[in-house]
């Protein structure tokens, strides 16, 4: 018999949740023991399960993307315009979604912060304090603390910011080093990256039954009031990613690749296709690399590089969806994030989008991580998994759409010329 796949299990857990929430009172239970509390606990252990990943995951799969790009030589010229190409997008999609939840500003209803309507428990007293004690007083203390005294303190503590840093130079150094050492040291951190991706896939085949626990405690303390602030958070995301995917996208192919849009959504239809219904960049990621060569024209050397490495460090859908949940959650708590707090959401989007894994409902992981950098709860979750699959499709696309048009840019920058034309090929 086929198994069930994630993400109808999902959707099965959350209607079970909204009938199991709505049916039963949050005081009935056996031997004490309450529906309430059950899920209460239930939820709390999907959730710590979240951030039992953050650190490993993190930090082996920065070490192994940047130690896999190989050495100076390697990287080079073609290196720097992909790195650059990548960070300029992944900040242009950040940016479009700050923007429009700003805008729409979907965590205040009826111009008082969705906090009570979704059910969330801390009182934004607290939270406003956590915040303001965790992101310091200006930008000046979010980059000294890019610089961990202690790496391992500021792992423990969830100050993920320098661990990442650190991350990024140990992974960079390992390509510095000779051979019999650095073939060592990117063997064992691709080993733990790929246990972590096991661990990973292992802990989200409990997200049905987290989905279940979690939304079951909003729909049996607030019944469906949390649905109108949901929409809004879901319409904002999917507004965001359009336009990131429908304009900003398009621009840079227009003005920096010089090709025609439209061919080239064309020729990589099906990987976008793949993308969306897998929600896996890393699973599209050969059809992806197919596309781009045989259908767009792009050489193998190009693609090679640049699609891999794109499916790795490359998440545009991804960093904006972090960026717009956390801005989210901290209106429905009425908390105002000022520059240096909105800074450091968008330094940490930008950064952890470089080390989510190209898996399913992986950017939850992320997103735990941000909200732990900036002092929000984590209770928020929650609500956010009960559209995340759907939300998770849209953004996976839009990774592996940004991925093939860095392919092409960097491919024309390169001076290939057979780049969606009728002689595009093996080049």
């Amino acid at each position: 018999m086929p198994k069930l796949k994630l993400h109808w299990q999902i959707a099965i857990g959350l209607g079970l949740a909204v009938l199991v929430g709505s049916l039963v009172p949050p005081d009935a239970g056996v031997f004490g023991v309450t529906a309430l509390s059950l899920v209460e606990l239930v939820g709390s252990l999907f959730l710590r399960a979240l951030k039992m990943l953050v650190v490993p995951l993190i930090a082996a799969s920065i070490i192994a993307a940047v130690a896999g790009m190989g050495g100076t030589e390697r990287l080079g010229k073609l290196g720097v315009k992909t790195v650059a190409y990548y960070l300029l997008t992944s900040t242009l999609a950040i940016l479009a979604g700050l923007v429009l939840v700003a805008t729409i500003r979907p965590g205040i209803v009826d111009g008082e912060p969705a906090k009570d309507l979704i059910g969330l428990s801390s009182d934004t007293e607290s939270v406003t304090q956590r915040v303001a004690g965790r992101t310091g007083k200006d930008v000046v203390e979010v980059v000294l603390r890019l610089v961990p005294e202690n790496v391992l303190k500021d792992a423990a503590e969830g100050e993920m910011l320098g661990v990442i840093f650190f991350s990024i130079l140990f992974g960079f150094m390992i390509t510095r080093v000779p051979e019999r050492y650095g073939g060592v040291l990117r063997d064992f951190w691709q080993g733990v990256y790929e246990v972590m991706l096991l661990i990973t896939d292992w802990v989200m085949r409990f997200a049905p039954i987290g989905v279940f626990a979690l939304v079951s405690k909003v729909v049996m303390t607030t019944g469906f009031s949390a649905l109108r602030p949901l929409s809004a958070f879901f319409v904002t995301v999917v507004m965001a990613l359009s336009i990131h995917a429908f304009v900003v996208l398009p621009l840079l192919l227009k003005f920096l690749g010089g090709v025609s849009p439209v061919r080239h959504a064309k020729a990589v239809a099906p990987a976008l296709l793949m993308a969306f219904s897998t929600a896996s960049s890393s699973a599209t990621l050969p059809l992806t690399l197919d596309c781009v060569h045989k259908r767009a024209g792009v050489s193998k050397r190009v693609t090679s590089f640049t699609l891999p490495l794109g499916a790795t460090v490359n998440m545009d859908g991804t960093a904006l969806y972090e960026c717009v949940a956390a801005i989210f959650i901290a209106q429905a708590y009425g908390v105002e994030l000022g520059y240096s707090e909105q800074f450091t959401v968008v330094v940490v989007a930008l950064l952890t989008s470089v080390g989510v894994a190209g898996i399913p409902a992986a950017s939850l992981v992320a997103i735990t991580l941000i909200l732990t950098t900036i002092g929000l709860p984590l209770e928020a979750i929650g609500l956010i998994l009960a559209v995340d699959r759907v939300l998770d499709m849209f953004r996976t696309a839009v990774n592996v759409f940004g991925d093939t048009t860095a392919a092409v840019v960097i491919g024309r920058s390169e001076g290939e010329t057979g780049i969606l034309t009728s002689d595009g090929g093996d080049s």
